[in-house]
């Protein structure tokens, strides 16, 4: 079996790492290749998990010159499926339909699609729009959460067509990370952390991840508890206005932005309490990175998150833009610190039993499996 898996390169979040955890496993069971239509961060990390990848280059988003050279590639090197990542790549692959016939064609739908732009009034209104017309032409389509099927059986298609696959990790690799010190002093002096219990949130800066709802319960944690400090790693356009939102709730010693932040195990290793406060997800890598440091873990009740986290028992829930509900999880935790470190054990445990990166790639390669016996 041969699988062509389309991405556009420039990806930095879950769909990166859902890829390369996936392939990394999948290339024991079928010959795959990647190809992306950009250098970069993505692709030299692919590289470096020995995965087959080639790079077309685009001109533009919009350069179509591409289709052509994939589609010999398909033909030449005879691929059974074509299997795509996000709306660009979806977006070619509407076009690679035109020329290559039955063969099928697999959109992985990482995120809800009506979500996916929304810090720039000009790509929401134009790239959501191309990216529906995109999947619209697909054969199959694989959901990594149970709550976006209702989401792709919007668009008209139906259920037999759809596979649900979690997001998985390869908690068997080795994970490197700095001491909390040497991690955090290159933010501030030791006496701004030491003896603090650091709570973080780790995501790239738009409005979907809730960082408001963040910082607003930050507002009334620290107005009962002096022994806290919350920290928000990643960049992005929100960065000025969350700025702004600290400075005007006086936070400016409790709540502090990071900015990008290159290892994300740096971070995980340097708090105590990891925290998901997202209006919309279908399942963040960064539950499962921060799992696999064992720590313990608050989440908006949002996408497929409470197949993972029972509340109260391995972790808590709160519902989404809930900012007060979110305090009121963290504030259970500092009365009871024990429950910190207990939470994130079994939630590690949990993760490892269900949401492996082996998992994941064998239910892919079922997945193919029962595709192409459809032909």
């Amino acid at each position: 079996m041969k699988v062509l898996h389309l991405i556009s390169g420039g990806d930095t979040g879950g769909a990166k790492t859902h890829i390369i955890n996936l392939c990394s496993k999948l290339k024991n069971l079928v010959t795959l290749k990647i190809i992306c239509f950009m250098y970069g961060q993505f692709y030299e990390e692919v590289k470096n998990a020995g995965i087959d990848i080639d790079v077309i280059q685009q001109s533009s988003r919009f350069d179509l010159s591409v289709v052509d050279k994939i589609a010999k590639i398909i033909e030449n090197e005879n691929y059974d499926i074509i299997h795509c990542h996000g709306a660009r790549a979806n977006f070619i692959g509407m076009f690679l339909k035109l020329k290559i016939k039955n063969k099928p064609f697999i959109t992985t739908v990482h995120s809800d699609f009506d979500l996916d732009f929304q810090d720039s009034f000009y790509k929401r209104v134009v790239f959501s729009f191309l990216n529906k017309l995109a999947l619209k032409r697909f054969d199959y389509f694989v959901s990594v959460g149970s709550a976006l099927i209702d989401k792709i059986k919007g668009l008209g298609v139906r259920e037999d067509r759809i596979f649900l696959l979690y997001n998985g990790f390869d908690f068997s690799k080795e994970i490197s990370y700095v001491h909390k010190d040497e991690f955090l002093s290159k933010f501030f002096d030791k006496r701004i952390y030491e003896n603090k219990i650091v709570i973080g949130n780790l995501s790239r800066l738009y409005k979907v991840k809730g960082l408001d709802v963040f910082i607003k319960a930050a507002n009334i944690i620290v107005k009962k508890y002096s022994n806290v400090l919350f920290l928000i790693g990643g960049s992005g356009p929100q960065r000025e206005s969350l700025n702004q939102m600290i400075s005007e709730y006086n936070l400016n010693d409790k709540v502090f932005l990071l900015g990008s932040i290159k290892n994300p195990y740096d971070f995980f290793n340097s708090i105590d309490i990891n925290v998901i406060s997202s209006y919309s997800e279908t399942f963040p890598y960064s539950i499962l990175e921060a799992t696999a440091l064992e720590k313990c873990c608050i989440s908006s009740k949002v996408g497929s998150v409470p197949d993972l986290i029972d509340d109260g028992k391995n972790g808590f829930l709160f519902d989404a833009g809930d900012y007060r509900g979110l305090a009121q999880k963290i504030e259970i935790l500092l009365q009871n610190e024990n429950l910190i470190k207990e939470f994130g054990h079994l939630l590690s445990k949990k993760a490892k039993e269900k949401f492996s990166a082996e998992n994941m790639a064998r239910m892919q390669f079922e997945i193919y499996k029962s595709i192409l016996s459809k032909k």
